[in-house]
């Protein structure tokens, strides 16, 4: 049993590259922390971690002995709960952040069933656009709209998103509607910037199936999916932006699909989480879950 916690302390302090910070996550002191890695260093003749006063990195032995440790510790997981997936008896915190488009009436519903299906799940939510240190901040999974940059992180693809460009009644009663997407030089949009690359992230429309990518004339740029949307209700220009995020508008008439012949193809929709293997139970039940019930989320703007 040593052994086993030794090799747990030892990923945890591989993912996290700090003693304090994997004392902290593992609610035990930092002395003891460093004990066991030197015990365990000990007993197999090799060093794992080189150490400087800022970081902690694996050497290239525990580097291969992290792969093992990941695949042991996965088994040890999965066998551990194969008898204990039932909503009464799981338990624990699961940290998920999901991007503001999601942040609606419909898709907390959908959150709301999971809970009352796992009452004794802790559910931890975040909402943001930016990009996430999924194991400096201490997140489980976190879901995402559109193509992602390369990573070392997992990435399960659960769905796709519907995408529509729309402005505001008042903009298109000002400025006329476009027809076509040569008339879009002639009209302004909300842009969006990217946190994570720093520059505007283009439209897509769909052209005899092909897509195509457009960067409007701005008449103001936007950091926030919150704010975006607000903008293009406030008649600031042309939107485009996830179903999820402006169906409510599009039902009360706050803003009007424009250039629906074009409609994009739909974005993947993505969830990330750090390992393949040693997943903790209530991790597993949620991504199962999330697989089995992403479309139902919001039927109108989500598909499998």
């Amino acid at each position: 049993m040593e052994l086993l916690q030794s090799m747990r302390l030892f990923a945890r302090l591989a993912e996290l590259g700090s003693f304090t910070k994997a004392a902290e996550s593992l609610d035990i002191g930092r002395p003891q922390v460093t004990r066991y890695i030197q015990e365990l260093e000990s007993s197999l003749g090799v060093r794992l971690f080189q150490r400087t006063t800022r970081k902690v990195t694996l050497t290239a032995e525990g580097e291969r002995f992290y792969e093992r440790v990941q695949d042991i510790l996965g088994s040890i997981s999965a066998a551990t709960s194969m008898f204990d997936r039932s909503g009464a008896t799981l338990e624990g915190r699961l940290r998920i952040d999901i991007p503001t488009a999601f942040a609606q009436v419909q898709f907390m519903d959908g959150l709301k069933e999971f809970t009352t299906a796992f009452p004794r799940i802790n559910l931890v939510l975040g909402v943001t656009d930016r990009t996430v240190d999924l194991v400096g901040e201490g997140i489980d999974c976190a879901l995402r709209i559109g193509e992602l940059p390369d990573s070392t992180l997992i990435a399960r693809p659960v769905g796709m998103a519907t995408m529509v460009t729309c402005a505001a009644p008042n903009y298109l009663h000002e400025h006329s509607e476009p027809k076509t997407l040569e008339d879009l030089v002639s009209h302004r949009g909300v842009n969006f910037l990217s946190g994570q690359s720093n520059r505007t992230l283009p439209w897509h429309f769909s052209v005899e199936g092909q897509d195509r990518a457009y960067i409007s004339n701005t008449g103001i740029t936007v950091t926030e999916s919150n704010a975006y949307v607000q903008c293009g209700v406030a008649g600031f220009g042309i939107i485009q932006a996830p179903g999820i995020a402006v169906g409510q508008f599009l039902s009360s008439g706050a803003l009007v699909e424009i250039l629906k012949p074009y409609r994009p193809h739909p974005r993947p929709v993505t969830v990330l989480y750090p390992s393949r293997t040693h997943l903790a139970p209530q991790v597993q039940v949620f991504l199962e879950w999330l697989q089995e019930r992403f479309p139902q989320l919001h039927p109108a703007w989500l598909e499998q």
